[in-house]
């Protein structure tokens, strides 16, 4: 194999990469032991050579560019990976530590993952964990992503998927609706019924609902409503407490309000039904020891459930 990276090419990287970091290159060049002018020449010839502008300059700090962002993300997963390989080797990652940045859905982060976190951080205090709640699917290269919780599969072939468990879907009202407009025994009553619906954000059409027919088959039923919720799953819950109408969620974002009676579960005979949630991270990249100790806590805490 020829060699793509001298010693002085390693290094430029490396300064480039505290440069994006401090966002100075006197606070680079501090961190780096040498001077901002060395620093400053390293990234300029960094630039040279790849075509691009790294850096936006001005008097008083530097930005990454559009490119530089996306350079940056890869360069750190790259030293990072060289790093952890070389504590792996030498015996000094015996305790996990770092960094872990996690990408969650709102809801299955709310009422599932983060409640688990504090017995995590007990069980490794040298793991840092940085959490994104949001319900967009994330690149994990070009955001810097280890770890996300999906409840969809994924789509992208270099995913690995770990199963979290199947999460059981419900129909709920409050009381003050079923009381106006009365309690549907039967899938065909829910054509009569105000049903809330939840818009996916990725293809702006409501989720279907899913209910289990009399021989036990999951079946998508199509409902209809005046009221759409995008984006936020707990949106929907909000309206349903509020007496807007029936609702179908997951069992464990309501399980509070069936046990105080806020909410009222319908058509029982019909439950069943669940979607998955699973656990995805790169196919084709070196898991640290920080990111494997995480994905197997969960994997095993929520996989008891």
């Amino acid at each position: 194999m020829a060699r793509q990276f001298d010693d002085l090419k390693l290094g430029s990287i490396e300064l480039f990469c505290l440069t994006a970091q401090w966002q100075s290159f006197t606070a680079a060049a501090q961190a780096a032991g040498l001077t901002a002018a060395a620093v400053s020449r390293s990234v300029a010839r960094m630039e040279a050579r790849l075509g691009v502008r790294l850096f936006q300059r001005t008097t008083r700090q530097v930005r990454l560019t559009d490119a530089g962002k996306r350079y940056y993300e890869q360069c750190r997963q790259a030293l990072g990976q060289l790093a952890e390989a070389e504590r792996e080797l030498s015996g000094q990652q015996q305790s996990p530590a770092g960094l872990v940045r996690f990408s969650l859905p709102t809801s299955y982060g709310h009422c599932r993952i983060l409640p688990l976190l504090p017995a995590f951080a007990q069980a490794y205090p040298d793991v840092e964990l940085e959490l994104q709640l949001s319900n967009r699917n994330v690149d994990f290269t070009e955001e810097g992503f280890d770890l996300a919780v999906r409840g969809r599969a994924p789509i992208d072939s270099g995913l690995v998927a770990r199963k979290l468990e199947d999460a059981a879907l419900i129909v709920v009202a409050a009381p003050a609706y079923l009381a106006r407009c009365g309690t549907p025994h039967a899938i065909a009553d829910l054509a009569a019924h105000e049903c809330i619906q939840f818009v996916l954000p990725s293809s702006g059409q409501a989720v279907p609902w899913i209910l289990r027919d009399a021989a036990g088959r999951d079946a998508q039923v199509p409902t209809q409503g005046h009221l759409r919720c995008a984006d936020d799953i707990l949106g929907p819950v909000t309206l349903a407490r509020a007496g807007a109408g029936l609702l179908q969620t997951y069992r464990f974002i309501v399980e509070a309000d069936l046990h105080s009676g806020a909410l009222q579960e319908v058509l029982p005979a019909h439950a069943g039904a669940s979607r998955p949630f699973s656990l995805l991270y790169p196919a084709n990249r070196h898991m640290p020891l920080r990111v494997r100790v995480l994905v197997d806590f969960l994997v095993q805490r929520l996989a008891a459930r």
